[in-house]
């Protein structure tokens, strides 16, 4: 089992920006991906962005595209998602996750409060 532990979130203004990290651990197998989803209130998770198990590539949600960056740090087995020029839509939960890429398994992280207010 996998135990990922997200800090990072918070409350800021509209323009800006924040930092979120996910720290993994426990069985850790590589390959793996990580990512992010979001959660808004009244709304289905979706999809912020992902990373390659090497860092190699990133794939993101159009509507943070040219704002985020993901990024990881396979030493640490951490992934950062750096958020910039925030707006009141971005107001969610972000969740970490985790996939394993040969046995397909996927944990989720707790999720942290990213809120925007003007």
């Amino acid at each position: 089992q996998v135990q990922l532990v997200e800090s990072g979130g918070g409350l800021v203004h509209p323009g800006g920006s924040l930092r979120l990290s996910c720290a993994a651990s426990g069985s850790i197998f590589s390959p793996y991906d990580m990512g992010w989803y979001r959660q808004r209130p009244g709304k289905q998770r979706e999809s912020v962005a992902n990373i390659s198990s090497d860092g190699g590539y990133g794939n993101y949600a159009d509507s943070v595209k040219g704002r985020f960056t993901i990024s990881r740090d396979n030493d640490k087995d951490t992934v950062y998602l750096q958020m910039h020029s925030l707006k009141l839509e971005d107001s969610a939960v972000y969740y970490c996750f985790y996939h394993e890429r040969y046995s397909d398994y996927v944990d989720w992280g707790q999720g942290t409060q990213v809120s925007l207010s003007s």
